[in-house]
């Protein structure tokens, strides 16, 4: 295991390629948000109510299968389990564009949510790369799925009145097909497949995450931001419609949206990173949207004000989007890592379903106003849950794969390694090769664990 000091050809590989392909999906799914609740009224038997489910009747789906799939890919292998997601994915698009009916869609929109491939698109990204590199790898990930929002927003308009709705489900689905391509083609493939516990949930472990009071204000923040975000774009096209501006024409407020709220993240980002100040950093991103929500639903605004909320709103979310995942990882306990990371990915998708109906029932009944006062009442309950946030410790995921060790040699193994200055805690997993770790970078010598990540400690 030479060259340390960056990745090797197969890791570029593999961070390129797999956060081509969630950015890809991620790119089709999200294009649907800013135009869905106008491009939908053409459809037959719509409703308010029924475009608010079929925006997020996705996340059903997604809650559902995101945990079961990353268990059958230990059992089916990564690469299969993917391709096999991308397919229902490509499917559940194509049945969409050629539905002239809101039940066709909804059934389109519950066929693509099956293809939750996540959690193995992670695991062969573990698969695949070196210790010491695997965060890079995962950090890649993380901002292909930024971009793709970012873009989508920016894109999904514009395609949309040119394309129409169904040439929207169209161009999903072929993306779909392009992110197939790329994994059968282009990605590497791992000469050998782990257990890989710090990505995929174990069933045994469940009831551990579940207690635990911090995690679950993560995941009940996760639900909450998504639901929120859900609600939100059933509700504000139509505004943005009946302030006279045409669909193609919210491009550009979305263009100007998201780069004024990434200037405007970045610097609370830096402040919650070196001041160890997450939990108050994230609560004012709360209090952001709580306040864009509430304004919206007291108030009517003109364009101006409407553009420079959502710079508001966006900055709240985009800094609790990268604050959040972050925060379960440093949390979560090593053993249970990947249980924690699909617990919080069910909250985000089961948010991201209930979102739609509850705001397009709002709408049906109430107006559109009950949408945003629900949103504000949803946001400031979460505040509350944060009170009782703590920042995490200053410490990092690691992990140790060691595939040669003997399963009797890991209890002395441990013991050796957490005696290493700089090492806070280490769990060993025989089952997976590995050891996990959690380490303070500022007190740890990386050569001092060089001689484990060989496999040549016995």
């Amino acid at each position: 295991m030479n060259n340390h000091s960056g990745m090797n050809s197969t890791e570029k590989k593999a961070a390129l390629t797999l956060s081509s392909v969630f950015a890809l999906r991620m790119l089709g799914l999200f294009m649907l948000l800013p135009v869905f609740s106008i491009a939908g009224k053409e459809l037959g038997g719509y409703t308010p109510a029924l475009i608010g489910f079929a925006i997020g009747a996705y996340g059903l789906t997604q809650a559902i299968f995101q945990i079961p799939f990353g268990w059958l890919s230990d059992r089916f292998g990564r690469k299969p389990i993917i391709l096999f997601g991308l397919l229902l994915f490509a499917i559940g698009s194509l049945i969409a564009a050629f539905s002239e009916h809101i039940y066709g869609v909804i059934a389109g929109r519950l066929l693509q949510g099956c293809g939750a491939i996540a959690s193995a698109v992670m695991a062969l990204a573990a698969d695949l790369s070196r210790d010491e590199q695997r965060t890079k790898i995962m950090a890649s990930i993380g901002m292909s799925i930024g971009a793709a929002f970012a873009m989508a927003m920016i894109l999904g308009p514009g395609l949309t009145q040119w394309l129409g709705l169904s040439g929207i489900f169209i161009a999903i689905a072929i993306l779909a097909l392009v992110a197939m391509l790329v994994i059968f083609f282009l990605t590497p493939n791992p000469q050998v497949q782990y257990v890989q516990r710090d990505a995929i949930a174990t069933p045994g472990e469940f009831w551990r995450i579940l207690k635990d009071g911090q995690l679950m204000r993560l995941n009940f923040g996760i639900f909450t931001l998504h639901f929120l975000l859900t609600s939100f774009f059933v509700a504000f096209p139509i505004r943005l419609n009946d302030l006279g501006i045409e669909l193609a024409e919210h491009s550009w407020i979305y263009l100007i949206t998201m780069v004024c709220a990434v200037v405007l993240m970045v610097p609370m980002i830096i402040v919650a990173e070196k001041k160890r100040q997450h939990a108050r950093v994230m609560l004012f991103g709360v209090l952001l949207i709580a306040f864009v929500q509430f304004a919206f639903g007291m108030s009517q605004f003109s364009l101006l004000w409407v553009t420079v909320a959502m710079v508001i709103y966006f900055t709240g979310f985009n800094l609790l989007e990268a604050l959040l995942p972050s925060m379960i990882s440093r949390i979560a306990p090593l053993s249970a890592k990947g249980t924690a990371l699909g617990v919080y990915s069910t909250s985000q998708f089961s948010g991201a379903f209930l979102g739609g109906p509850i705001a397009g029932i709002t709408i049906q009944y109430y107006g559109m106003d009950g949408v945003y006062l629900i949103g504000a009442f949803l946001a400031i309950v979460w505040a509350v849950f944060l009170l009782g946030l703590k920042n995490p410790p200053a410490v990092t995921s690691y992990t140790l794969t060691m595939p040669d060790i003997s399963h009797d040699a890991f209890p002395s193994l441990v013991e050796e390694i957490k005696a290493i200055e700089g090492v806070s805690e280490a769990v060993a997993l025989p089952e997976a090769g590995a050891v996990y770790l959690k380490v303070d970078k500022k007190s740890l010598d990386p050569k001092s664990l060089e001689k484990y990540s060989r496999g040549l400690a016995h």
